[in-house]
C-alpha cells in the first residue's frame, strides 16, 4: 500500500469516528430533551404561594379549588425561563414549540390554558391583573382544570422585572 493511499484510509476512519461522535452526541441531547425533572430555579415553587389566591378566585365563581402539580409548574418554569431569556412575553419559543408541545412534552394530557405575565409586582398584583383581564379570567375560571402550576424567572439584565407562566390542567 502506497503512503497516500494510507493517508486517504486514515482520513476516511477518522471522518467515520467524528460522525459516530457527533450522532451519540445528538442523540444524548435528543434524550435529555425529553426528560421530565422537578422545577429548580428561584421562581419555582411559587405553586405553593398561589394556592390560597387562587382557591379564592375560584370559590368566588362556586368553583373547586385547584390543586399544584409539578409537572405544570415545570411546563410554567421552562415558560418563564424562556421569555427572560428572550426579554419578551410569549407564548411560543424560539425551539419552535408551542404551548400545546411543551405541554405535551411534560407528560401532561388533556385540556390545558396557560397566562403569563411580564412586570414588576408581585404574586397579589399578578392575581389581580390576570382576574381583570377576560381571557385569563376565564383561565382560572374553567371548570375542566383541577391543578395548576406556577413560576416565574427574574430578568437578569433588571431583577425587579419577572416573567410568569401559570399552566393550568386536568
Amino acid at each position: 500500500m502506497t503512503a497516500e493511499k494510507i493517508e486517504i484510509r486514515q482520513a476516511s476512519l477518522n471522518r467515520r469516528r467524528w460522525l459516530k461522535i457527533a450522532g451519540l452526541a445528538a442523540l444524548a441531547g435528543l434524550a435529555a430533551c425529553s426528560t421530565v425533572s422537578l422545577p429548580t430555579g428561584e421562581g419555582a415553587g411559587a405553586s405553593s404561594s398561589a394556592t390560597g389566591t387562587l382557591t379564592s378566585i375560584r370559590a368566588s365563581a362556586g368553583l373547586a379549588p385547584l390543586a399544584p402539580d409539578p409537572r405544570l409548574e415545570q411546563a410554567a418554569l421552562q415558560q418563564a425561563g424562556y421569555m427572560a431569556q428572550r426579554g419578551r412575553m410569549t407564548h411560543t419559543t424560539g425551539w419552535g414549540k408551542d404551548f400545546a408541545s411543551r405541554v405535551k412534552g411534560n407528560g401532561i394530557a388533556g385540556a390545558a390554558a396557560e397566562n403569563i405575565a411580564e412586570g414588576r409586582f408581585d404574586l397579589q398584583k399578578l392575581f389581580d391583573i390576570w382576574v381583570h383581564s377576560p381571557g385569563h379570567r376565564r383561565n382560572m375560571l374553567d371548570p375542566r382544570f383541577t391543578r395548576f402550576g406556577l413560576a416565574y424567572v427574574r430578568d437578569g439584565r433588571d431583577s425587579s422585572l419577572r416573567y410568569w407562566s401559570l399552566v393550568l390542567g386536568k
